[in-house]
């Protein structure tokens, strides 16, 4: 799950985290409202789910997603221009994303830009602290042109991040003095907030040194543990679907694992690592997976039919391919699902099924006895060899 930038902040007010003074707006006179209560030179930001808006363009024309402006007016002018529009960037592919709020804050006078993430390795199944000079870029390309350049600190998760470690960050980051001092309590805040939160990864980019010299997280991207939600209700409180694809709020509903791709051939599967395998052996096979769905192990016929729904929302799906396994599952129950979903959505395309496991050979006669249009797959390649060519003499 992510979060908007003022969100971000929210939660960096939470936990004593220092950033600039702002607000989210949803009209152009509401932001005109909180740039007069600010006062100043001040910072207007579209607010999406994605990087790259300073230099992302909108579908009306406008350029960019990040803007200076001087007084209330100026500000409220830029929220009209951004308001209900599309803004495409590196990030959203080109469709792009309409923005719905913006933010209004004060305007920072940088004189250095860092970068500071934590996030988890797991490798080492511990946080990791990734901090560098080079902030205000892609930290991606930090790593490739200039390693040297990027500080990779492990923390002990039963100790935390301790105050040398603190310390040792900020030197590296040229953080000396009374800098050091606020860089200190920033990071170990900001640990906190990523601990307590259950965060998967906290990145700050751009971390700023102020002509003032303070030191303020400017900009920051949250993902969150999904499997840790269930006791966070604040931050699941927080959560924008329609940044979200909509088959993948809709799967959520229903407990299903859900990533839409753009191939033709549907995968219904059960199991993280089975689904990975079954999209491999479709691509092997000549073809090319149009999602990702895992429906777990212990799947309801009211599961199946959902799944079945949501893959047929989409468009560019012209056969299905289900998968099973059963080991905790039983494939008899699978069966009467596919069954039942396969009548309920009218289903008119290719669909190839193949079963194994636990009460396979009832699944088997369920589904031979159904006088549905179906194939079966006498092992994974084989089944994918024959969705793949149902879809191409389909097309």
């Amino acid at each position: 799950m992510n979060i908007h930038e003022f969100q971000a902040r929210e939660l960096f007010a939470e936990f004593g985290v220092a950033t600039q003074p702002g607000r989210v707006s949803h009209t152009p006179e509401e932001a005109e409202k909180v740039a007069a209560s600010l006062g100043g030179k001040l910072v207007v930001k579209a607010q999406i789910h994605a990087g790259g808006r300073g230099k992302g363009s909108f579908k009306s024309g406008f350029k960019g997603g990040v803007h200076l402006c001087d007084t209330p007016a100026e500000a409220r002018e830029l929220a009209g221009k951004m308001l209900g529009q599309v803004l495409v960037t590196h990030q959203t592919g080109s469709e792009g994303k309409e923005v719905a709020k913006i933010f209004v804050g004060e305007a920072v006078d940088i004189t250095r830009e860092l970068y500071f993430a934590i996030l988890i390795d797991r490798a080492s199944s511990s946080p990791v602290v990734i901090a560098s000079t080079e902030g205000g870029v892609d930290i991606e390309t930090v790593a490739h042109n200039t390693p040297e350049k990027i500080l990779r600190l492990t923390v002990n998760p039963a100790l935390g991040l301790m105050p040398y470690q603190t310390r040792l960050i900020a030197a590296s980051l040229g953080l000396r003095g009374p800098l050091m001092t606020q860089a200190s309590k920033l990071f170990t805040n900001l640990y906190r907030l990523f601990i307590e939160r259950d965060c998967s990864m906290v990145e700050v980019n751009p971390l700023v040194v102020t002509k003032e010299g303070k030191l303020l997280a400017l900009d920051a991207k949250f993902n969150f543990d999904d499997n840790a939600l269930y006791r966070q209700t604040a931050v699941t409180a927080m959560r924008d679907v329609t940044e979200e694809d909509p088959r993948e709020v809709e799967a959520s509903k229903f407990g299903l694992n859900y990533i839409g791709l753009d191939g033709n051939i549907a995968c219904l599967v059960n199991g993280a690592g089975l689904a990975m395998a079954t999209m491999d052996i479709i691509q092997h096979a000549g073809g090319k997976p149009a999602n990702f769905l895992d429906v777990g192990g212990g799947a309801t016929r009211e599961q199946v039919t959902a799944a079945f729904r949501i893959i047929l929302g989409d468009k560019l799906v012209k056969g299905i391919f289900v998968n099973i396994f059963g080991g905790i599952m039983d494939c008899d129950i699978i069966a009467h699902g596919i069954v039942e979903a396969a009548r309920e959505t009218g289903l008119s395309i290719p669909l190839v099924v193949r079963l194994e496991g636990n009460n396979v050979a009832a699944g088997k006669k369920t589904l031979a006895e159904s006088g549905l249009k179906l194939e079966s797959g006498e092992n994974i390649l084989d089944a994918a060899r024959k969705i793949v060519a149902a879809v191409k003499a389909n097309s």
